[in-house]
């Protein structure tokens, strides 16, 4: 098949919808799939080969463009504003659906949390700071972002993890931010952070049980490092 025919000459057993409708979307490639979110091409591309160049930027890491702003998928040519938006929009429900599977799940671990989290923070470019509230049997009751910040930091309010607490009964937290700059050990800053979220969640009867730094491949825990 010439690469240049245009999707609606190719055959229907070729064509990405088609192929989801009949074999089911199990059988697509990840440039399909990501083809019938692009919805077009351009003027000498189909969508197919347009997906197949946005993936191959990434190294074929779905993880990394998953990850991706409007702004920067917008800076792909043949990539607008409506391309851009449903590829953002259509990753982030697949993160929400992952973490609606999983609450209730029992955290046993430092590498649980690691598994949970590192999908959300291990290829970020900026800060983010996230809690885990579980309840008395350390089942997980919610994972949510408290704060986004630059490369190098991120300001968090420990009020509002204390209040979110007591509205979800949580008995317990487990903090976790990445370090875009891949660096695991804490700074003197997450020291004197964690030191401060114990004080303040333990003043309201609420434990404080880990503190994850967490990178593309690996992480630090403080509760591991007996830094707890």
């Amino acid at each position: 098949m010439p690469r240049h025919l245009p999707i609606k000459d190719w055959a229907l057993e070729d064509r990405p919808r088609e192929k989801l409708v009949k074999q089911g979307q199990k059988s697509l490639t990840d440039a399909e799939l990501l083809a019938i979110l692009l919805s077009s091409g351009t003027k000498n591309e189909t969508a197919v080969m347009l997906a197949k160049r946005i993936l191959a930027h990434f190294d074929h890491q779905l993880d990394r463009l998953s990850q991706c702003s409007v702004a920067q998928l917008c800076g792909f040519s043949g990539v607008g504003l409506a391309k851009a938006t449903r590829l953002v929009a259509a990753f982030e429900l697949g993160r929400r659906q992952k973490q609606t599977s999983r609450i209730q799940m029992t955290i046993r671990s430092s590498l649980a949390i690691f598994e949970l989290l590192q999908p959300q923070l291990g290829n970020l470019q900026h800060e983010e700071f996230w809690v885990v509230y579980l309840n008395q049997a350390n089942r997980l009751l919610a994972f949510e972002q408290l704060s986004r910040g630059g490369i190098s930091q991120t300001s968090v309010d420990i009020r509002l993890v204390c209040k979110r607490a007591l509205e979800l009964g949580a008995v317990a937290l487990i903090l976790a931010h990445n370090h875009p700059s891949g660096q695991i050990q804490p700074s003197a800053s997450d020291h004197a952070l964690t030191k401060k979220f114990v004080l303040a969640a333990k003043s309201i009867d609420i434990n404080v049980l880990d503190h994850l730094i967490i990178t593309e491949n690996t992480y630090f825990s403080f509760a591991d490092e007996e830094h707890l």
